[in-house]
Formats: structure tokens, sequence, C-alpha cells
């Protein structure tokens, strides 16, 4: 009983927490994402025991949002909705204009005007690898799936050396490097016929499916070629998943996604997140958290100093 009742205790402190003093927070990071210009997005599954008119069994999501590899200040917001539908990333960015990287998910190829998706390449290569996994060993290196990879891992290659670059310099070298490879790689693909029940074949329909959207990583030097960013900032739910296994209410998931997005911020800004969660804590009851000026002395980057970098 004794166990019992100190989780709940832990429930209702980190409730609390998160509805007087993190809920400000977490509304001034979302703006932050949603005023930024490049922006990746990703999902994951959540199983909520107790939602209105739906099964334990049934599948929520948990959404993640996230500003670009080169933005100022780095901005990670989580965010619970029961479904996967395209409802939910289309009310995220309905104010938003500028660069969205996601996966192949048809939900994000309705997002409002003024909005560009930018497809994944890493996810293309993915269906090559797992084509040569239904290929016998001693048939992978001449197939047409290890081809397939091989064009892959060239323009990921390509953008690994021009990690270096402004972005300005690495839009110039994607004109005269990877605008030929893409074109010569589509054009391998619209010369296939596999059978479309096969591994290849599943993989070849979904380049050419995605490939308007693969391509518009070239129209800015400051876009990335895969979501790859998305997809590291929302493994830590999926490992925490792993452990907690569900969330009991709607309302538990909605405090998880509160404090994964400060916590994921954090560490994404390179603070010590257990120290910075200590500082806004401390700091917060003596603010007015109506008033955005003093919750942004609560951000990341303005605590950097209180509470010190991963590495101190």
């Amino acid at each position: 009983m004794g166990v019992q009742l100190s989780r709940q205790t832990m429930s209702k402190w980190l409730t609390l927490a998160c509805e007087k003093y993190l809920t400000p927070l977490y509304a001034l990071l979302k703006k932050r994402v949603q005023a930024a210009e490049i922006c990746h997005a990703d999902e994951t599954t959540l199983q909520v025991l107790h939602e209105p008119n739906r099964t334990p069994q049934q599948k929520s999501y948990m959404w993640l949002f996230r500003t670009g590899k080169h933005a100022k200040h780095p901005a990670i917001v989580y965010e619970y909705h029961e479904t996967r539908r395209a409802e939910h990333p289309k009310a995220f960015f309905r104010d938003f204009k500028g660069y969205v990287h996601t996966d192949g998910y048809a939900g994000y190829h309705d997002l409002p005007e003024g909005i560009t998706v930018v497809g994944c390449m890493a996810h293309v290569r993915r269906k090559f690898d797992e084509a040569l996994k239904a290929i016998s060993p001693s048939d992978r290196a001449s197939s047409k799936a290890m081809k397939g990879k091989r064009y892959c891992g060239a323009l990921f290659s390509l953008e690994s050396k021009w990690e270096p670059l402004t972005a300005a310099e690495r839009y110039e070298q994607r004109q005269k490097q990877s605008v030929p490879l893409l074109t010569e790689f589509h054009e391998w693909l619209e010369g296939l016929h596999p059978s479309p029940k096969s591994a290849f074949g599943r993989a070849v329909a979904y380049t050419l499916e995605q490939w308007p959207w693969l391509c518009n990583y070239l129209l800015d030097g400051r876009l990335e070629i895969s979501n790859n960013l998305a997809e590291r900032s929302v493994k830590p739910f999926v490992m925490g998943r792993k452990n907690f296994l569900f969330a009991n209410m709607p309302s538990g998931a909605r405090d998880s996604a509160i404090l994964y997005s400060l916590v994921e911020t954090a560490k994404e800004s390179g603070l010590h997140p257990y120290r910075y969660l200590v500082s806004v804590l401390n700091a917060a009851p003596r603010l007015d958290l109506s008033d955005e000026q003093q919750v942004e002395r609560l951000m990341p980057k303005s605590l950097l100093t209180e509470c010190g970098t991963m590495e101190n």
C-alpha cells in the first residue's frame, strides 16, 4: 500500500507541476516551433487505458514537432492525440509558413498552403534494405535492390561530405552533383517493372510515389535529406514507453507530452535535463506566468548558465 500511495503522490505532484508551472512554458515551446522556417514531424503509438468512448486496446498517438537542425533556439514539442488523423498536424501547422520534413505518411501531404513538405530518403534506403533481406546472400551484391540502395548511399555520402559547408554552398553543390544523381536514379526506377508484390517491387513503388517530396531538400541548403532528426527526437519516448507501457488517463498522456517536450528541448540545447527542471520549478512560483516575457526567462537558453550543460 505504501508503494502504491507513493506512486499516486508522485503522479499528483507531476500533474500539479504541469498545471501550475510547466504548461505556459510548453505553450511557448509550441509557438517557437510554429514560428520556425524549417520543422520536422513524426508520430508514434501510445496506449491510453481510460479514454472516453474507446477501448484500452485502441492505439493513441504521441506526435512530435520540432525545429530544424540549424535553428538558433531548438524547440521540441510532443503532442498527444487519440488518433493518427491528418487533422492533427494540419491544426498544429495552421499558421506555419515554410518547410516541414516528414516521412511518407500521406497525412502530411495535405498541410495548409504555404508549406513545402520535404520527404525522407532514409525511408527509401530502408525499403531497399528490406528488399535485400528477401534475396539470398550470394545474390545480393549483383541485385537491383543493392543498386537502389547504392543510389541512396551515394546521395547520403555527398551530404556527409558537405556537412561543414554553409547553406548557400551546400545548395550549390546539390545542384551540381545531387541533381544529376537523382535524375539518373529516377530514370532507372522508371525503367523497372518488378512484381508489385515483391519486396523490391514495393521499394520501387514507394520511391516513385514519394518522389515529388523526396527531391524538395534541393530547394534550400538548410534542409535535410532525411527526417532522421525527428526520429531521433521521438526515440526517447519510444524507449520510455517500453518501461511505462501505457498512460492511465488522457490527462497523464498530456502531462507526459509536456515533460518530454521540456526534457528533450533541454537536452537539445545542451543542458542537463534534471538540473534544468529543478531550476524551472524553483523559479516558476516567483514569476507571473501569464506574462510571456517572464515565461521566456525559463526557456532552456535563458537558464544555460544556471543549470549547466550535459558535460558538467
